[in-house]
């Protein structure tokens, strides 16, 4: 899957490029409309993700530029949350709209929501690890056939680390994709999430099979 990220936030682009490349998925950014439009006319996306206030061609004039010439899926991204503005940009063709600061998790949910909806992937609703499944549709989590009861912040996180087994996270990465980059809290928070999420969902949260920490490094779950 090839995915375009165009805003004029080089911050923001950077931390979007990173997550959706662990998913996999390559990515290509520009800064402006007009280097969006010229990109779409000539490169095959599968997705953009198109930031409405920008230099050179606002992201609604790039919007339905590129619906003359394609029906690629389009996610709109604004600090603005007036249900007016929202209505503008479907208006403008957009599929999704998303308003700053979001969840870059939910941001990844939605992309691979429009992908599904667009028949551009099989990418399966369950993830499951031993006696751990996630819905990731209904985000439910069950353990031996129990729903278990989770927070949001705790589905989150138990979602980016078993869609990712093995991969290390550090305090500050896990901090950046689940809590976002507008999030000005203590680190500690996420051990206590992670504290939380072994006594709800491993055996004997003392000696856990899947939720593992590296010590000196952060956290990763072993399948």
């Amino acid at each position: 899957m090839k995915i375009l990220v165009v805003d004029d936030e080089r911050t923001l682009v950077k931390g979007i490029k990173f997550n959706l490349e662990n998913e996999g998925y390559t990515v290509d950014c520009a800064c402006d409309g007009a280097a969006a439009v010229e990109l779409a006319r000539n490169v095959g996306y599968d997705l953009i993700i198109l930031d409405v206030m920008m230099p050179e061609l606002d992201g609604r004039e790039a919007c339905m530029r590129i619906r003359e010439f394609s029906n690629v899926p389009i996610i709109m991204l604004t600090a603005k949350s007036e249900d007016s503005d929202k209505l503008m940009g479907f208006e403008c063709g957009a599929d999704d709209y998303l308003t700053k600061p979001f969840n870059l998790l939910e941001l990844k949910a939605r992309v691979r929501a429009l992908l599904r909806r667009a028949g551009r992937t099989q990418e399966s609703a369950v993830v499951t690890a031993g006696r751990l499944s996630l819905n990731t549709q209904e985000r439910v989590a069950v353990r031996d056939g129990r729903t278990i009861d989770l927070t949001a912040k705790e589905y989150d996180l138990i979602e980016l680390l078993m869609r990712n087994p093995r991969r290390v996270y550090s305090r500050e990465n896990l901090m950046n994709i689940v809590w976002g980059y507008s999030y000005t809290g203590d680190y500690r928070t996420v051990d206590v999430h992670i504290r939380r999420l072994r006594e709800k969902l491993e055996e004997n949260p003392a000696t856990p099979e899947h939720i593992m920490t590296k010590w000196g490094v952060g956290y990763y779950f072993k399948a």
